[in-house]
């Protein structure tokens, strides 16, 4: 057994799996390799987990929330497969510490979102594809949707802010809400990176921080939606 097979070995029980549990090594090699380090890399299996990822997220919500509308399953899905929550799972088991990345894309800050999501997605790929079901993939993953599942129903903008604020303006002014954001280099925590301002008929309603454009625009809309709702 390689030292690369040894390392990745420790993830399975990491993920709460059985420590014999058996997967495609090989794949899952793959998985955690950026595409910075050359071929083969994650891209091709991050394909696949992107699909996994949304399937496992639909059986889910079939099997625990059956009165729920289509509607409720898109909004929920939508937060349970993004990009900010797949980081966030990746990085609370330390997928980082199994990725195989160049000192360039290492040395990346603002990358590291969409690497750790890519990572995730290409590794549900792998585990998928060892066994061609879940099996390996939901009885570790649920629990996480089944918290957040919690959290996103009980907001009444099921935590998509800026769609909500939306549909709110649209129905009352008949408007857009209009975003003005501005990067801020100089800020120590990178989560303020970003501030944004949401103004609706010329009217600045909210304002938030974040590490990405989109996250400062989310948190400015919040604000927005809880003064309007």
């Amino acid at each position: 057994m390689d030292r690369r097979q040894k390392q990745l070995q420790t993830l399975i029980p990491r993920l709460g799996l059985p420590t014999d549990t058996e997967v495609n090594w090989e794949l899952l090699d793959i998985a955690l390799t950026h595409p910075t380090m050359g071929t083969p890399n994650y891209e091709q299996l991050e394909f696949i987990g992107d699909s996994v990822v949304r399937l496992a997220a639909s059986e889910f919500l079939w099997e625990v929330y059956p009165q729920s509308s289509v509607g409720d399953f898109s909004a929920v899905r939508k937060i349970l497969v993004s990009d900010r929550v797949l980081a966030q799972l990746s990085d609370s088991y330390g997928f980082d510490r199994y990725l195989v990345l160049s000192p360039s894309a290492a040395g990346d800050a603002s990358g590291k979102i969409s690497r750790l999501a890519d990572a995730f997605e290409a590794t549900l790929g792998a585990l998928y594809l060892s066994r061609g079901n879940l099996s390996l993939i939901r009885p570790w993953l649920d629990p996480h949707f089944q918290r957040l599942a919690t959290e996103i129903l009980k907001d009444p903008a099921r935590l998509n802010y800026k769609d909500a604020l939306q549909e709110i303006t649209q129905a009352r002014h008949k408007s857009l809400p209009e975003y003005r954001v501005q990067e801020i280099t100089d800020r120590a925590d990178p989560e303020e990176r970003f501030v944004a301002e949401v103004w609706v008929q010329g009217q600045s309603w909210g304002r938030g921080t974040g590490q990405s454009k989109k996250a400062a625009q989310q948190a400015a809309a919040k604000v927005a939606f809880f003064e309007l709702y």
